[in-house]
């Protein structure tokens, strides 16, 4: 088996080398952190500002292409049959671009599942429209490790670790 080669990280990164460097770190992690946050909310700002910009002068123009579709779409409805050569088509090509109907795909739509599901079984219609799903509770398995290893097929990857580095933060006090 080949060794594998891991590369080298932190060649130019500074290495605090006593307590006192490692809180200037963690300031100065703080600091760039605010920083960032400070630059971030002046960017989602401008955002905001252009998109109402262009969001107001685009409205009306979204209003003109809603009109227009609305009157393309009455026109080809009163001349369909014409338009898809009495139903052979579902489209119709014009010099400037094309026309089509699509068939939405059908959708089940169920509000109060649990009463449908009675009303079916009641029906004698369960084994038609009712599906039972069996799942594997990773949960439990995680409660006890031990028994689930012990299956064929199973494994249990370690949680990891992760470093977090949160500089304190602390709020201004309104004055009194």
């Amino acid at each position: 088996m080949a060794s594998r080669k891991h590369k080298t990280i932190g060649v130019n990164i500074p290495v605090p080398q006593d307590d006192s460097e490692a809180r200037t770190a963690i300031r100065e992690v703080g600091d760039l952190s605010r920083d960032a946050l400070c630059i971030e909310a002046k960017m989602n700002t401008e955002i905001s500002a252009l998109q109402e910009k262009y969001g107001k002068q685009v409205a009306p123009i979204r209003e003109q292409i809603a009109a227009k579709q609305e009157g393309l779409k009455m026109y080809c409805e009163v001349n369909r049959d014409r338009l898809t050569g009495g139903g052979k088509v579902k489209y119709h090509k014009f010099a400037t671009g094309e026309i089509s109907w699509r068939l939405r795909p059908a959708k089940v739509t169920i509000k109060g599942v649990d009463s449908v599901i009675a009303a079916l079984k009641s029906a004698r219609l369960a084994k038609k429209f009712v599906t039972t799903k069996e799942s594997i509770n990773k949960e439990a398995m995680l409660k006890d490790r031990e028994t689930a290893v012990a299956i064929a097929g199973v494994t249990i990857g370690s949680d990891g670790e992760d470093f977090i580095v949160e500089p304190f933060e602390t709020e201004l006090k309104e004055a009194s």
